[in-house]
């Protein structure tokens, strides 16, 4: 790869709709045009844990990421080596361990909810998205996503909500929206408009990064 990777960063707090939007993002792009590094997959093992402990325990935390090995894997590709990686299963036994293979691309998309607060991640961003939602949208879709996937009671939810979620959201990813290029207002739940504004945002960024690489 004779040209740097130009690196996107994709932020945005749980339920603002960002793994929508990210999976919208992407299908802008050719498959060889574009690679995904997510934060998910750097959670450091909480070990053995049950059910009942995994709704009590605090993943909203930037210490329960692994983000030494997350810039190492940027980096990595950033060099145009191919990346090797455990996919994360949220601490669930039961799950068949998938091993990611993540390949290098003109175009490379981090994305998580503490890439904006990881300095030295930070730092290799070319281009900064933040997504968000209205809190009690995005409390409700938390409680739709956590109680079909995953069977958590709505008490158990909003309980992780108030004392786990927010008060992360307010101290590791809000002081960091003003520095965003780009803020994407999520709160619609139709598909159309999301839609609409990935490829309006990627339409731009490929003419700005494909007449970058051509000079």
């Amino acid at each position: 790869m004779t040209n740097k990777p130009f690196i996107i960063g994709i932020a945005g707090g749980s339920g603002s709709g960002k793994t929508f939007f990210l999976n919208c993002f992407l299908h802008h792009f050719k498959h060889d045009e574009v690679t995904l590094v997510s934060q998910d997959d750097y959670y450091i093992p909480a070990g053995d844990m049950t059910q009942e402990e995994n709704k009590l325990y605090n993943f909203d935390l930037p210490s329960t990421i692994d983000d030494g090995q997350f810039l190492h894997d940027i980096k990595q590709l950033v060099k145009g080596d191919v990346v090797y990686k455990k996919e994360y299963n949220f601490n669930n036994p039961l799950a068949v361990v998938k091993i990611l293979e993540i390949k290098p691309a003109p175009i490379i998309i981090v994305e998580g909810l503490f890439i904006l607060h990881f300095k030295e991640i930070a730092q290799t961003l070319d281009h900064r998205i933040f997504v968000e939602a209205d809190e009690e949208i995005a409390l409700q879709r938390r409680i739709k996503r956590d109680g079909m996937e995953r069977g958590y009671p709505e008490e158990d939810v909003r309980y992780k909500w108030e004392n786990h979620v927010v008060p992360a959201y307010k101290e590791f990813l809000l002081p960091y929206k003003n520095e965003c290029n780009k803020l994407v207002i999520n709160n619609s739940n139709m598909p159309d408009d999301i839609i609409r504004i990935t490829e309006e945002i990627s339409e731009e960024l490929k003419a700005k990064y494909f007449r970058r690489t051509e000079e």
